[in-house]
């Protein structure tokens, strides 16, 4: 470290003591974090759709081993939010990576259109990847996932993320030494944290397994065919969700059936949630809106610690769990729910699990555990209303007929519809119609943009073209829109909904709940760091989830991400 070169003259005594006890202090603190030892392991834990009000809820409920331990000897940030506006799976999980914003590493929503491919693309899907399983049908993975339809291939890679990630950089500055693994239900969850260089494996819902594509491997390790030759699924055939604790302790205890909840055929809206017979089609996806599907990631994380043997060297490894049941269960029964509140106390239990494995195999006191969400969630509109709570639904299919939408295309002299489509978050323009009357695009843009941001539930409506010159307020809510545009990949105008209105679907599919806003609820996410000796601290000032890859750098000794933007969190580091 270079100590600077310090005038003294016209410095007074007691100033000139202050200065260099100052220095003192910065360089012994330097020399204390950079002489501590690495961690044998990097443990990454993303919650699908935790809000980070939702660990504290049912907290007295749950056991010393899970988010107790967490939050009670952990550094826990209480005030720790996404700074994009789209707070959508895929680009929680990338900003939780790579530390930079979705203007930076590019994935600014789980679709989006494609202007080379002309059509909507599914974020991580490529064609020149295929998945290994012949088993793994593309087309049955999107039944409660039709972010997925957009997909043309069932092959997967970290390509489309333009920046690298903190497993990437772990890689590098080990000579690909270390050994890095991503687990997920979701193939987004489980590809974002892996990387570009590590390995990612996720659950398909047409074959039971957990599977991955040729972008990893020419073929399965042996340990991962033995290990879906076990039929993991197998043990809830004719089985049921049930309730954990006996019914009279849930706060939801008497609001098992609400009439918002999405009743889906075979499994209900009440308990016990049935998940049928191994050879029904829906088996599987039962199993990934309910407890079971972190249960599931659980088994398969374990035996990825195990097989390959992480954390068993002086070179520090790296696994993602990503779990998504949360995500699930609140879209389909919301956030305040019977359902939601059990998969908490479940949650808890297997993430007690997850520590109690990790620190016989590898040990707490060398992992580094930091725990995360890639979005909060909004609560369902009709709970909020029986709570007194002024809410809407709002339907953008219905915009381009609206009165002042009909002058406009008049003045343009469009006789067809000008919005080609709306796609969460950005609404699309007949770029084509547009070129074919010779009008300017960003004049369109505006005119469309002035008129949207009339009507009822819109807050914001901002152009691609004023973003790109930075023509835009400065304020909280363009910010963030300004923080998730690409200007390859982001559509013709962003939409911002007004808080608590929302879009009473989820890509075509209807949902009790969904998220996607920039408002305190989806962006508000829990951020713990624990294990690695570290001390039990509160942090309340606010946070970014972009300070996370940043931190885990320097924890580990690293240089951050190529795009990071991110600050390091002091708190995390050991020094005395």
């Amino acid at each position: 470290m270079m100590i600077p070169v310090i005038s003294i003259k016209n410095v007074c005594g007691a100033k000139l003591t202050y200065l260099l006890l100052l220095i003192i202090s910065s360089f012994a603190s330097f020399t204390a974090f950079a002489e501590q030892k690495a961690p044998k392991l990097v443990l990454q834990i993303t919650v699908d759709q935790l809000r980070g009000d939702m660990p504290y809820r049912y907290l007295d409920k749950m056991g010393k081993n899970g988010f107790n331990y967490l939050l009670k000897e952990g550094v826990v940030y209480k005030d720790a939010h996404h700074n994009h506006a789209n707070t959508e799976t895929i680009v929680g999980h990338a900003t939780l990576a790579t530390g930079a914003l979705p203007a930076v590493h590019g994935m600014i929503g789980n679709v989006w259109y494609d202007n080379k491919l002309e059509r909507l693309i599914y974020n991580i899907e490529d064609a020149d990847y295929p998945l290994l399983s012949a088993n793994a049908d593309v087309n049955q993975e999107t039944e409660i996932d039709p972010t997925q339809r957009t997909a043309k291939s069932s092959g997967r890679s970290p390509r489309n993320i333009q920046v690298s990630t903190f497993s990437d950089e772990l890689s590098i500055a080990t000579n690909g030494k270390a050994k890095i693994f991503g687990v997920s239900i979701k193939d987004r969850g489980a590809v974002s944290l892996a990387g570009h260089m590590g390995k990612a494996f996720w659950f398909s819902k047409s074959s039971g397994e957990f599977v991955t594509s040729a972008y990893y491997y020419d073929k399965y390790p042996s340990w991962v065919s033995n290990w879906n030759k076990t039929k993991p699924t197998e043990k809830y055939h004719q089985q049921s969700w049930q309730l954990l604790q006996p019914v009279e302790k849930y706060e939801f205890a008497k609001q098992d059936d609400q009439i918002w909840e999405t009743k889906l055929p075979g499994f209900g809206r009440t308990f016990p949630h049935a998940y049928g017979d191994m050879s029904d089609g829906y088996f599987n996806t039962f199993l990934t809106l309910s407890p079971a599907g972190d249960e599931l990631t659980l088994d398969f994380a374990k035996a990825v610690l195990i097989n390959e043997k992480l954390g068993k060297d002086n070179v520090t490894d790296y696994l993602s769990v990503s779990f998504s049941s949360t995500d699930y269960v609140g879209h389909v029964f919301g956030p305040s729910s019977l359902e939601a509140e059990d998969n908490m106390l479940r949650l808890d239990r297997t993430i007690a699990k997850l520590l109690k494995f990790i620190d016989k195999k590898v040990g707490l006191d060398n992992t580094l555990i930091v725990l995360s969400a890639d979005h909060g969630a909004a609560e369902v509109p009709a709970y909020l209303s029986s709570l007194g709570m002024e809410t809407s639904v709002v339907a953008p299919n219905e915009w381009d007929k609206s009165a002042g939408m009909k002058v406009l295309k008049r003045q343009f002299g469009f006789d067809e519809q000008l919005i080609k489509s709306y796609f969460h978050p950005y609404l699309y323009l007949d770029r084509d119609l547009i070129s074919r009357r010779k009008l300017s695009l960003a004049q369109v843009q505006k005119a469309v943009a002035i008129e949207i941001d009339k009507l009822d539930g819109v807050a914001v409506a901002v152009t691609s073209s004023d973003l790109e010159t930075g023509n835009i307020p400065n304020d909280y809510l363009h910010t963030l829109v300004a923080n998730n545009h690409n200007n390859n990949r982001s559509g013709d105008i962003y939409i911002v909904l007004e808080a608590h209105r929302f879009v009473a679907d989820m890509e075509g599919l209807s949902v009790a709940a969904t998220h996607g806003s920039p408002w305190g609820y989806d962006t508000f996410v829990p951020l713990v760091f624990a294990g690695f000796e570290l001390d039990n601290k509160i942090v309340n000032q606010r946070v970014s989830t972009t300070d996370v890859a940043v931190t885990l750098s320097a924890i580990v000794g690293i240089k951050a991400p190529s795009g990071a933007q991110g600050k390091i969190l002091a708190d995390t580091l050991k020094i005395d």
